[in-house]
């Protein structure tokens, strides 16, 4: 396995290198797919047979096609430092305006509201990076375990 990298550790945590649409796989076989339903007409199958009981979920195909549609277009050409990701990020802004490399450097991560968006994707993984690269350095992270997704903890 090659070494990472720094410039893949993304100022919230997030490691862009285990982002599925940072080698755009996912989105290649998106559109493999979609050619191939195409190619072979399976629009006009799935309308004609999803009257049939045991193809009752192709009424769902243009909503599928959607989605693969959708899938085809998720891939990212840059690393959030330079530049990938929302141009406007909160988090990217607010590291740079305070000269940090990522969150790690601020004592408020755990808190901070510019992260909450990120909790529906990653749950609190992104919070657990941050306490990985605080506690070993960005080096020791790319080493170690990462998190793209993690549960947050049970409200009482």
């Amino acid at each position: 396995m090659a070494k990472l990298k720094k410039s893949v550790v993304a100022y919230c945590g997030l490691c862009c290198a285990d982002c599925f649409a940072r080698d755009g796989a996912v989105a290649d076989l998106a559109g493999e797919l979609k050619k191939e339903l195409k190619r072979v007409g399976f629009e006009r199958f799935a309308e004609s047979v999803s009257e049939v009981p045991y193809f009752k979920a192709l009424k769902k195909y243009p909503d599928f096609h959607e989605v693969l549609e959708t899938l085809g277009k998720a891939r990212c050409s840059k690393l959030c430092r330079e530049g990938g990701g929302g141009p406007t990020c909160e988090v990217r802004i607010c590291c740079r305006e305070k000269k940090i490399e990522g969150c790690w450097e601020c004592g408020e991560f755990v808190e901070c509201d510019k992260l909450k968006f990120l909790e529906p994707v990653h749950g609190i993984g992104h919070i657990r990076n941050l306490r990985r690269i605080k506690r070993n350095g960005v080096d020791g992270f790319l080493k170690g375990k990462r998190d793209w997704y993690a549960k947050p903890p049970a409200k009482k």
